[in-house]
């Protein structure tokens, strides 16, 4: 996905952004992890969220990855979930179920903020770090 150009000027930094939600239950216990790399940057991050769903955990777990990369860049983003519904509501700008319309709007829009996003689905094996904070997350409730 594409949103805004740079001048020639402007300084280019591109962010690796790996997010994951978690949920002990459905709903139930909830976290994100975020884990943000490039640039000179290196944030790990497990935030406690409000007991959802796992969907729910993952479109907010980007989100708020969003959120912490625009603080660093409106460069490239490369986002990574290894959660197929978000990267695939986020490529086709859909999302059926209608708990979910929200976290899309909201993606796209802070999406629009960096000249160059993309997101693209990984394997849970390559997104240990995400994975692991989220589930930190979730264990500092108990």
């Amino acid at each position: 996905m594409q949103s805004r150009r740079s001048t020639i000027d402007e300084v280019i930094l591109m962010i690796e952004l790996y997010v994951d939600g978690a949920s002990a239950g459905n709903p139930g216990k909830s976290g994100i992890g975020i884990f943000l790399k490039g640039e000179g940057h290196h944030v790990l991050l497990d935030e406690k969220i409000e007991p959802t769903d796992n969907h729910s955990a993952e479109f907010q777990a980007l989100i708020r990855g969003l959120e912490e990369a625009l603080k660093r860049t409106t460069g490239i983003v490369s986002a990574r979930s290894d959660s197929q519904i978000v990267v695939q509501s986020i490529e086709r700008q859909f999302v059926k179920n209608p708990l979910y319309k929200k976290y899309l709007a909201d993606i796209l829009k802070l999406a629009d903020e960096f000249d160059y996003f993309f997101i693209k689905w990984i394997p849970t094996a390559e997104n240990r770090a995400a994975d692991a904070l989220a589930k930190k997350a979730i264990q500092k409730q108990t």
